[in-house]
């Protein structure tokens, strides 16, 4: 029997010609990831351990996204000691305020991953990387210590799930939808401990942004990773970021799934993902009017410059309801720079919409948009978990960009076609 996609990753970096699902292996890393809460707890961990080197400086990697600008004492304190270690270490890729972004953006905007590398992170969205055909996945700061030390860790080989895409997106349906779709096709355990591997005709039809947001939720699943076939897109996006040589690795006319979908795009209509699961997607013929008291446009998931071109497509001209807060946060300082130049951050301020730099924030309940008791969001954000945002008493609805500039407008969960 053939191998998948990630089968092939994860044999070759564990020097075998072949893996079969379940089966133990120890595998050399490629990149090692923390931000400013995990890595900290990774660090204790290496000098507890009495650790005096890490495995290669550049293939570490630190970035300050979750509550920075430093909220608080605390936050401070992290940063600073991610940022002594860094320097101890001369580690190569340690981002900071000011050349900093959300870290699942600023990697592959850094050509920091490219197709074929085994990926760890101590953040459960590195899942995100398999859009550039990568193995990647989370793990808890222990394993992100060992992994810092010794260059590689242990892993359980996934089986995975098959998505067949075909057809194209139509207008103002989104990426978002699409895997928020399937999640709630599947539920959140749906593909517990598997791979979830998108191929198919329809990929074409999928921008890179489109990918890294269907990847990043994987793990909304309960996926080991979420992965794409590698094609020109793939390649296209790499140019000028990455002088890396790459091996690109396809699944096996005879590998073996689990299960199979055929998702057609062109059936996708905007979805949200009401509270407080991701699996709880509807679609417009099943919501009925909630007005909402935030907006928040960013994230891991959705802070892409194509996400703000689509939230300032419904934003221009038009204002933000009077009850409503609209919080628009770019991933990174580059995406932020395009959105300036491209008179992006002038339509969101003159539609009363705020512009942080760029940060996890409130995505996570950290800072900039905390919820207060009974206030609902409509956010792009990945989870709608109880008190995610803030109050256990709050809600998260889970949109695309345009459904959530829409409501902004609206006032109220609100599809783009009913303020155009």
């Amino acid at each position: 029997m053939g191998m998948t996609m990630t089968q092939k990753i994860l044999a070759a970096h564990a020097g075998l010609s072949e893996v079969k699902a379940g089966q133990l292996i120890m595998a050399d890393l490629d990149l090692v990831l923390g931000n400013d809460v995990t890595t900290p707890v990774a660090i204790n961990e290496f000098n507890k351990a009495g650790f005096t080197d890490i495995f290669n400086k550049d293939k570490i990697t630190m970035v300050m996204d979750h509550f920075t600008p430093n909220k608080d004492i605390k936050a401070a304190q992290q940063c600073k000691q991610c940022r002594e270690f860094a320097s101890k270490y001369d580690i190569t890729h340690y981002y900071d305020v000011g050349d900093v972004g959300i870290e699942h953006a600023l990697l592959p905007e850094k050509g920091l991953v490219v197709p074929g590398d085994a990926v760890i992170g101590a953040d459960s969205h590195t899942c995100t990387y398999g859009a550039l055909g990568a193995f990647s996945t989370g793990v808890g700061s222990t394993d992100m210590c060992a992994g810092m030390a010794a260059g590689k860790t242990w892993f359980k080989v996934p089986s995975a799930i098959k998505f067949n895409i075909v057809g194209k997106l139509p207008k103002y349906s989104a990426a978002k939808d699409v895997i928020l779709h399937i999640i709630g096709m599947i539920g959140v355990d749906g593909a517990l401990y598997r791979s979830m591997e998108f191929m198919g005709e329809g990929l074409k039809n999928l921008t890179m942004e489109d990918r890294l947001c269907m990847a990043n939720m994987a793990i909304e699943a309960g996926a080991k990773n979420g992965i794409f076939a590698v094609d020109e897109v793939t390649k296209e996006y790499l140019k000028g970021r990455t002088d890396r040589e790459y091996k690109v690795f396809e699944a096996d006319a005879d590998a073996e799934y689990d299960e199979e979908y055929t998702i057609d795009l062109s059936q996708i209509k905007p979805t949200v993902a009401f509270p407080h699961l991701p699996e709880n997607a509807r679609t417009f013929d099943d919501i009925p009017e909630i007005k909402i008291d935030q907006v928040v446009i960013g994230s891991c998931t959705n802070g892409r410059i194509e996400d703000l071109r689509a939230a300032a497509e419904i934003l221009n001209g038009k204002r933000v309801a009077d009850h409503v807060r609209c919080i628009i946060i770019p991933a990174t300082q580059n995406i932020y720079l395009t959105a300036l130049k491209e008179g992006l951050l002038e339509i969101f301020i003159n539609s009363g919409c705020a512009v942080s730099a760029p940060t996890c924030g409130p995505c996570l309940g950290g800072h900039m948009g905390i919820l207060a008791a009974g206030e609902k969001a409509v956010a792009t954000t990945n989870r709608n978990f109880v008190g995610r945002m803030g109050h256990p008493e709050s809600e998260v609805y889970l949109a695309s960009p345009y459904v959530a500039a829409a409501s902004a407008v609206a006032g109220k969960i609100a599809q783009p076609s009913e303020v155009i």
